[in-house]
């Protein structure tokens, strides 16, 4: 495995026209956005987002891309995709870990600190730029959706959440802790929730 870089992963946007809705995940994966640099580029987890977005039409994804889902082999062939109406982050913003190697959950601490509760607010500000009707968002995670709910200044936004996309969260997720349910059932089910959901808000 790459040593984790622990550098901080800037929220990514369409080139241009507006946002309709905006995807938060956890922290940035140790094999994906860390080494790509952009948010669910590269690790397993996003790849099932990166699906739901490209089906939908709201991200053109290269075809290399599919072929070795790797954060570290994206940057080093300068694969990354474009979004449309939709823009990525992360409820904190670099890979957390304590020994450089493996990745370690975002505490309270690190989700409340001031300058991630700012980052955040800046990042939802300028998806609710132009906008009339609340933005909608959606986390991944019980502590995406923790953060997103403390903002000091609450803004105009309509949060929904689904389970965290990586195995450990889909299988925590599932009726009676996934026992008996294979895993890549359950990620085609939140593949299809989460399309459901960007459905739901027009392009």
């Amino acid at each position: 495995m790459s040593r984790i870089r622990g550098h901080a992963v800037p929220a990514l946007f369409p080139e241009a026209g507006p946002v309709s809705i905006m995807l938060f995940g956890e922290a940035p994966g140790p094999r994906g956005a860390d080494q790509s640099g952009i948010p669910f580029w590269g690790d397993g987890a996003g790849i099932t987002v990166y699906r739901a977005l490209a089906a939908t039409g709201r991200a053109e994804v290269p075809e290399a891309a599919w072929e070795d889902w790797d954060g570290a082999r994206f940057k080093a062939l300068g694969l990354a995709p474009r979004l449309r109406d939709t823009a990525l982050s992360n409820a904190f913003p670099a890979c957390p870990t304590k020994d450089g190697e493996h990745f370690h959950a975002p505490s309270n601490r690190d989700l409340l600190d001031p300058a991630n509760l700012a980052r955040l607010s800046e990042e939802l500000g300028r998806a609710l730029a132009g906008r009339a009707t609340p933005l909608r968002v959606i986390a991944f995670g019980k502590r995406a959706e923790w953060v997103l709910s403390r903002l000091p200044e609450a803004p105009a936004i309509d949060l929904c959440s689904l389970p965290h996309p990586s195995a450990q969260g889909l299988l925590q997720g599932a009726p009676n802790r996934g026992k008996g349910l294979k895993l890549e059932d359950l990620r085609r089910e939140w593949q299809a929730r989460l399309i459901h959901l960007l459905h739901s808000t027009s392009i």
